[in-house]
C-alpha cells in the first residue's frame, strides 16, 4: 500500500491518495476535504487504505513519506500516547485511535520513502492527493473543523 496526504495551505483544503496493490491487482483511492491538515490527511490516508481491504489477518506494508505518521508508530510514539489517553493535548486522537483499531486485525509494517522522489507510487499517490483537494465536493474533516483534536 502507497499512501499520500496533501493540504493547500496548513490547515486548508486537502486531500489523500492510496495505491492498493495485492499481486497484480491494483486499486487508487482518494478524497478530498474543505479544511483540514497535511498530516491529518498523511493518517487518512493509511486508514482508508486499511478501511478498503476485505480480508483480516493480512501482511500489510505502508509505504508513506510522512516522517509524522512512520516514526509515530515505528518509534512507539504511538503506543505511548495510547497508553497516556493522548495526555498533552496531542493532536490527531481521533485518527490515531482509528489507525490502531483497524492496524489490530492485519500485521502492518511502515516504510518510509523520500517524497517528490523517482517512487512512481509515491509521485501518483501525490496526484491523487493534491488533486482530491483542489476537486470539487469537499467532504467536512468533522473532528478537525469542529476543533475537538487541534
Amino acid at each position: 500500500m502507497y499512501t499520500d496526504g496533501a493540504a493547500r495551505g496548513n490547515p486548508g483544503p486537502g486531500g489523500y491518495g492510496v495505491i492498493l496493490q495485492w499481486g497484480k491487482a491494483q486499486k487508487e483511492l482518494s478524497q478530498g476535504f474543505r479544511l483540514t491538515t497535511n498530516n491529518r490527511m498523511e493518517l487518512m490516508a493509511v486508514i482508508a487504505g486499511l478501511e478498503a481491504l476485505t480480508k483480516s489477518n493480512l501482511s500489510v506494508t505502508i509505504y508513506s513519506d510522512s516522517q509524522y505518521v512512520v516514526k509515530s508508530v515505528k518509534e512507539g510514539w504511538l503506543k505511548n500516547w495510547i497508553a497516556t489517553d493522548f495526555k498533552g493535548g496531542k493532536k490527531n486522537k481521533d485518527l490515531w485511535k482509528k489507525y490502531h483499531q483497524l492496524a489490530q486485525k492485519h500485521s502492518v509494517q511502515f516504510v518510509w520513502v523520500k517524497g517528490h522522489a523517482d517512487n512512481p507510487y509515491n509521485n501518483r499517490c501525490d496526484e491523487l492527493a493534491t488533486s482530491a483537494a483542489d476537486g470539487k465536493n469537499l467532504l467536512r474533516d468533522e473532528m478537525y473543523e469542529s476543533g475537538i483534536n487541534n
